[in-house]
């Protein structure tokens, strides 16, 4: 169940990380939210069992990805900036190399340790800016699937079909401090 105090992680920022992610995608789902925060207090380090298959994955996405919506080359995702996701079009288009990228993303999920209560926090964030605000998600359905994902252990998502039709990610999710150029 979610109850958490507020303490010690900036609300403000991640509010407007939210606001941010919702105008951009208005159609997000909650388990769209649920993985953008999830993302920003845990990083990537559920993604990768396997480093070859992780490059055989990206190889395979970066074939596959087409066109996509105009969209930032750096997403921040942590409300200090230390956790971003890395759109692969913008990179691409930018001349990025992409074994920096995948070696910066598999550094991430080897070192970086994010912690729980962030994720903890940051739902209850959410939902308490749906109750004040005009989302398409309300307050209780984020806090009912918060707890939901809480008992199971809080488990990595995908995207939903919608966000995945409509917005067709393609990215990787990295500590900005293990990329060489960005």
């Amino acid at each position: 169940m979610l109850t958490v105090s507020l303490p010690r992680f900036n609300s403000t920022s991640i509010r407007q990380i939210l606001q941010n992610h919702l105008i951009r995608y208005p159609q997000m789902q909650l388990q769209d939210l649920y993985k953008l925060l999830h993302q920003a207090a845990l990083g990537s380090e559920h993604a990768v069992r396997d480093p070859e298959a992780v490059r055989n994955w990206m190889t395979r996405e970066l074939a596959a990805m087409g066109d996509g919506p105009a969209g930032p080359l750096l997403d921040p995702l942590s409300p200090d900036g230390k956790i971003v996701r890395v759109h692969l079009r913008p990179y691409v288009r930018a001349g990025g190399d992409l074994e920096v990228l995948l070696q910066a993303f598999l550094r991430t999920a080897r070192e970086w340790r994010g912690e729980r209560e962030k994720l903890l926090v940051w739902g209850v964030v959410a939902a308490n800016i749906a109750d004040a605000s005009r989302w398409p998600l309300t307050g209780d359905a984020i806090r009912s699937f918060f707890a939901t994902m809480e008992s199971q252990g809080f488990p990595a998502a995908h995207h939903s079909e919608t966000y995945r039709r409509l917005y067709h990610p393609a990215y990787r999710v990295v500590a900005k401090e293990f990329m060489e150029v960005v």
